[in-house]
């Protein structure tokens, strides 16, 4: 696993490993040992071994059926592993997830927003399902409308929104009860390029606050945000390491082939 020193921008992920108690909450966020998951007898996620500091902004990337929704669900609690373990400011989602999706705040890769709503009305309905009530409801409302920009359209049914618009919405619920992580998937995906810009400046802004985990296959948008990086390909992490160096090399589409997953190597 990589440590604090560690400069390796790329290095050979082995196999699976036996689980072992985490590490402190106070410095990893998320940790997987060993985390595995099949679905009769494909293998969609295989032997991962993993951290994820507090308070980086991580950026998991693959082609679609890397591995990425798999590894969101088992750390969201939503799936149990089918071997190894993992756990969130060391918590274990398999045997408490109603705690550790406190924890955290997720924006899906599309917008699942209520239309008919108007953007306070579905705020306050997002933080109340997480708590919140009271003024401390209504406080943490005024907070995340101020944040995300959305006072422009605070009169707006969510469904009229543009596009751009209901991302802002999306990542707004997702960080209204103040979570120390956030899953953020494919936050740019169908946004043309100033929305695309609005959205990255907004997460950029929050890079540092808390752990943000990044799903995407968009190798601009990892280095825009992202201070470490980790490629999955079939169910397996081919590398992990900081940003620049990992995706600043000459070959590293070499590291989405399929032959990268089946040699073991990495460039």
């Amino acid at each position: 696993m990589a440590s604090d020193a560690s400069a390796s921008a790329a290095r050979k992920r082995g196999g699976g490993g036996t689980p072992a108690p985490p590490a402190g909450p106070d410095t990893v966020a998320i940790e997987a040992r060993g985390l595995t998951r099949r679905f009769g007898p494909h293998v969609a996620l295989d032997a991962l071994d993993l951290q994820i500091r507090a308070r980086e902004t991580f950026g998991l990337l693959g082609a679609n059926g890397a591995g990425k929704t798999t590894f969101i669900r088992l750390v969201t609690g939503f799936l149990l592993p089918s071997a190894g373990s993992v756990w969130v400011d060391g918590i274990s989602p398999a045997t408490q997830p109603a705690a550790v999706q406190r924890r955290l705040g997720f924006v899906t890769e599309t917008s699942r927003l209520y239309p008919e709503l108007r953007v306070p009305g579905f705020l306050r309905f997002c933080g109340g399902a997480r708590g919140l009530a009271g003024a401390a409801l209504e406080a943490a409302l005024e907070q995340t409308i101020e944040r995300f920009g959305l006072h422009p359209v605070t009169s707006r049914l969510v469904g009229n929104l543009s596009k751009g618009y209901q991302q802002r919405v999306s990542l707004a619920q997702a960080f209204i009860h103040d979570p120390p992580l956030v899953i953020v998937d494919e936050p740019t995906g169908g946004l043309d390029p100033l929305q695309q810009r609005e959205v990255q400046e907004l997460l950029r802004g929050l890079s540092g606050e808390r752990t943000i985990v990044l799903c995407t296959h968009d190798l601009h948008e990892a280095e825009a945000l992202a201070s470490r990086v980790g490629v999955l390909h079939a169910g397996r992490l081919l590398a992990e390491g900081p940003t620049q160096e990992l995706l600043g090399s000459e070959n590293v589409l070499a590291l989405f082939r399929p032959e990268a997953a089946s040699d073991g190597e990495v460039p």
